[in-house]
């Protein structure tokens, strides 16, 4: 995901999708352990991805 398109959410919005993709990020890592993902590099653009988001959000407060 693009940082001009995490910028388009709103704070409440971007919460919430941190949260979901956290809960991704795990469930994507739990079932690489139990058998390999075709591509392991989605886990490390999903972890990527989180940071951005929380990035964005502790900005958008600090503006505040």
């Amino acid at each position: 995901m693009k940082t001009s398109e995490i910028k388009e959410f709103s704070t409440a919005e971007l919460a919430e999708r941190i949260e979901t993709e956290k809960a991704n990020l795990l469930r994507m890592k739990l079932n690489h352990a139990v058998s390999p993902l075709e591509n392991p590099n989605l886990i490390k653009k999903s972890r990527r991805d989180i940071a951005r988001m929380l990035t964005i959000l502790r900005q958008k407060n600090a503006n505040k």
